[in-house]
């Protein structure tokens, strides 16, 4: 009997931990703007995340897998409220275990004071001993946890629309999916190529933007575009690989502003590609097979996922326009890649996590079959060929 009567006390210090470590889920993910790891926020996540990406593979149309996705990140809000929810409702009603005598009352006096719904006598009217300002602290813990996910709410919201607003304004200009060769085939008058500047210079911007607010909120990274054919991570990808061309074919032509973009998208895509599991682990050859070679000159060569053969493509697109095109296609090549290793893997990993919409250069999606990727890339200029499909990614010029 006296073993068992130190039982609710157990429950109390379990309780007392279990609030602690409940409080801190909270604070890190609703209010501490940095990443830090909360494994009840992980594991709230998951299991969400995991049903969504089942369902979304039962279908082998991308629009429907797109519809399927873009209600995770609502649905695993919702899903981590009740998660806090339970827990303090669990914590709670240990704490008031030792006080009522019962497991059973402690739940049912955790459940009122917590939802305030005041259904069950407090200490005070039962005649027991006890702490009434546990009951105040429930009470407070149901309203505080309520307010905090409605102010979340906006904050979330609001870098949402920061984030679509450049993405819809990059498709408008450069068609959807986005592709780094077109951005600068569609700017090959000199007139066009004025304006790259500024969309380098609001790329550069937006990626600290990115950077910040979805290593701050990670929850941004499933909140998917609201249309199906658009995707900020593929968009960002677009964007360097645009910028890094042009520097690559017309190094004194083009603007720093470029140089800058790709400096930028390079830290950006390096934080979230690790926020989104990147399994690079020590070397980044784990993913893209990148390795340096020095070549004879001296120079220092980069091998990237990317083929020759469908940078060739996209190099001649490009000389059959008015594009300045100051170097051989090996050197381009040699200098675009040297570039390219550096964002490359880090944007195939988020691309990939994220389920972006297949696009040219953007990488695999292990999640998709080859007809999936081959039905949504049909691009106008350079429609692609069968045979440029492999293992469920589409990689062509």
């Amino acid at each position: 009997m006296e073993t068992i009567a130190w039982i609710p006390w157990a429950g109390f210090a379990i309780g007392i931990i279990l609030l602690i470590l409940t409080w801190h889920s909270v604070i890190v993910t609703t209010i501490q703007p940095r990443t830090v790891t909360s494994y009840i926020t992980f594991l709230g996540w998951a299991p969400v995340n995991a049903v969504f990406h089942f369902l979304a593979r039962r279908t082998h149309r991308y629009e429907r897998k797109d519809r399927i996705l873009a209600l995770l990140a609502p649905v695993s809000l919702l899903m981590m409220l009740v998660v806090w929810l339970l827990l303090f409702l669990t914590s709670y009603a240990l704490i008031f275990w030792p006080f009522v005598g019962d497991l059973v009352s402690a739940f049912n006096l955790a459940g009122s004071s917590l939802f305030t719904l005041g259904f069950t006598l407090s200490f005070a009217a039962q005649h027991q001993d006890g702490p009434a300002v546990l009951e105040f602290l429930a009470a407070a813990t149901g309203m505080i946890i309520i307010a905090l996910q409605i102010g979340y709410l906006p904050t979330l919201y609001g870098a949402f629309n920061r984030r679509e607003t450049l993405v819809t304004a990059l498709n408008m200009r450069a068609g959807s999916p986005s592709w780094g060769p077109e951005i600068l085939a569609r700017h090959q008058t000199p007139r066009a190529r004025a304006t790259l500047p500024a969309l380098f210079a609001a790329w550069e911007t937006w990626a600290a933007d990115i950077m910040e607010s979805h290593s701050s909120y990670p929850w941004l990274l499933v909140f998917r575009s609201h249309e199906a054919l658009h995707s900020w991570s593929v968009s960002l990808l677009a964007v360097l690989d645009a910028a890094a061309l042009y520097l690559a074919l017309a190094p004194d032509e083009a603007p720093e502003e470029a140089h800058q973009c790709v400096q930028s998208g390079i830290v950006a895509l390096g934080k979230l590609g690790r926020l989104a599991q990147n399994p690079r682990g020590s070397s980044p050859e784990k993913v893209s097979g990148i390795h340096m070679k020095n070549t004879s000159d001296g120079a220092t060569a980069s091998e990237i996922a990317l083929p020759f053969d469908r940078f060739r493509e996209a190099y001649e697109y490009l000389q059959s326009g008015e594009f300045p095109i100051l170097r051989s296609v090996e050197d381009t090549w040699m200098a675009f890649s040297g570039w390219r290793a550096r964002y490359e893997a880090d944007a195939y990993a988020l691309n990939d996590f994220t389920v972006a919409v297949p696009a040219p250069w953007s990488g695999p999606r292990y999640n998709m079959t080859r007809r999936e990727a081959y039905e949504v890339i049909m691009h106008p200029t350079l429609p692609p060929e069968p045979a440029e499909i492999s293992s469920g990614s589409l990689q062509r010029g």
